[in-house]
């Protein structure tokens, strides 16, 4: 592995090509702190698909993509005169003191809950007036659902035992399909978004990632259905002309490779 020096010279050279770059290229040369977001969000799903796949040459790509535009973002902080990468770099370090106190200050945890606890307090004390401000309003509604959890439980606001959260997915489940018999499309909605709520809530004390286990059964899908695909193509039959059973042949043939 690189030392620290060399590491050190490797992001001085990433700013050096972004300087130039800003300077040279018409294309780098026109970008906008606006213009970049989308792309960045995509980048960092890139990098989330490569995690998934635990595909490491992959992952290294895709957080080189990412570090591009956390400089990118900064070089045109310096240009606006408001931040540099140093600025972005001591941001960041400040923080991690701060909400370290049991590392940089006198403060005794036991354990992983406690430091998320901590955390929460901390945040507040710096002048957030709800623990629930750091979920970024933009995030996709299962992922928002999971953080909003995480944050509420670190002051305590949480289900005791599993079997609790279980009983809770069980009444929502009986509540949806009560919308359902008396056909109320909006109530319908409404009840199963609280049971997807409810859902995600379980996940988190079956130690499950939603958002990871959801990832996972459509790449089984996906699998499985392209399988399914290549099949009919090999009988020069289209999906639309085959009956569901002739299909689920195949289906099966894919769930046992």
């Amino acid at each position: 592995m690189n030392t620290r020096q060399q590491q050190l010279e490797a992001f001085s050279r990433l700013l050096d090509i972004m300087d130039d770059l800003r300077e040279k290229c018409p294309w780098d040369k026109k970008q906008t702190l606006e213009s970049l977001r989308h792309l960045t969000i995509e980048e960092v799903y890139e990098l989330g698909d490569a995690i998934l796949d635990n595909d490491l040459e992959e992952i290294k790509k895709e957080l080189g993509d990412v570090l591009l535009h956390i400089v990118f973002y900064a070089k045109i902080g310096s240009e606006k005169q408001v931040f540099d990468i140093a600025d972005v770099a001591n941001s960041i370090c400040d923080k991690l003191i701060d909400r370290h106190p049991h590392i940089y200050g006198d403060v005794v945890v036991e354990n992983e809950e406690q430091v998320k606890q901590n955390w929460e307090k901390l945040k507040l004390k710096e002048g957030k007036k709800s623990v629930l401000e750091g979920v970024p309003k933009s995030l996709p509604a299962l992922v928002k659902a999971s953080r909003i959890q995480d944050k509420v439980k670190g002051v305590g606001f949480d289900w005791e035992e599993p079997q609790q959260v279980w009983e809770k997915v069980q009444e929502e489940l009986g509540e949806l399909q009560h919308e359902v018999e008396s056909a109320n499309q909006d109530k319908i909605e409404a009840e199963f978004g609280d049971v997807l709520f409810s859902m995600i809530n379980y996940a988190r004390f079956l130690n499950v990632n939603p958002e990871d286990a959801l990832e996972r059964t459509n790449k089984k899908f996906i699998k499985r259905f392209q399988y399914l695909e290549s099949k009919a193509s090999e009988l020069g039959k289209p999906l639309a002309d085959m009956t569901l059973a002739e299909m689920d042949v195949f289906w099966e043939e894919a769930k046992r490779i």
